[in-house]
């Protein structure tokens, strides 16, 4: 089993690679509510906008996709990197416009998210890439695991790899 890096294809030992659980983490749920309820957002003071939804999205508090054409959902702009570099990295998110609950589940990912196209992005401290994977056949564990085995992988993003856009971090759970 090989992962890319930027040092390269580097083998992994699965006996290792299969002992990393994880715990996903969406968007701070106060950081959600401020936006719904000033229609800006809380980091940059950038207008929202609330539109029904073109596309499954997902949304990045509950983490589960929008019903296209039914959902309102509340668009602004976020910073994932916000408390862990100073560069600031914004960019688009969408959260379900009328309040929803937000993901919290101890470890694993959240089921919706599999079905989607997916990057996964680890970040060594001082937000240096040391890794990406895109994700195949829904295996996110399998990709997410794999670069937590790179000792220097201090969290990694989960993105959207047609639009690019931020999702969800990945801690290492405990």
């Amino acid at each position: 089993m090989h992962v890319n890096s930027m040092f390269g294809t580097l083998p992994l030992r699965r006996s290792f690679v299969m002992t990393i659980p994880f715990r996903t983490i969406p968007i701070p749920s106060a950081l959600a509510e401020t936006a719904r309820r000033e229609r800006r957002s809380p980091q940059y003071g950038h207008p929202a906008h609330v539109e029904r939804a073109t596309g499954y999205g997902p949304c990045r508090l509950c983490l589960d996709t929008f019903r296209v054409g039914e959902d309102d959902r509340l668009l602004f702009t976020y910073n994932p990197f916000e408390d862990l570099d100073p560069y600031p990295s914004p960019g688009p998110v969408f959260v379900h416009a009328d309040g929803c609950t937000p993901f919290a589940a101890p470890e694993g990912i959240p089921e919706p998210l599999r079905a989607l196209p997916l990057t996964l992005e680890g970040y060594a401290a001082g937000r240096w890439l040391v890794a990406r994977e895109r994700v195949a056949n829904g295996d996110v564990e399998g990709a997410a695991v794999r670069l937590f085995a790179h000792a220097a992988v201090a969290y990694v993003h989960v993105r959207n790899s047609e639009a690019g856009c931020y999702i969800a971090r990945l801690d290492r759970a405990g």
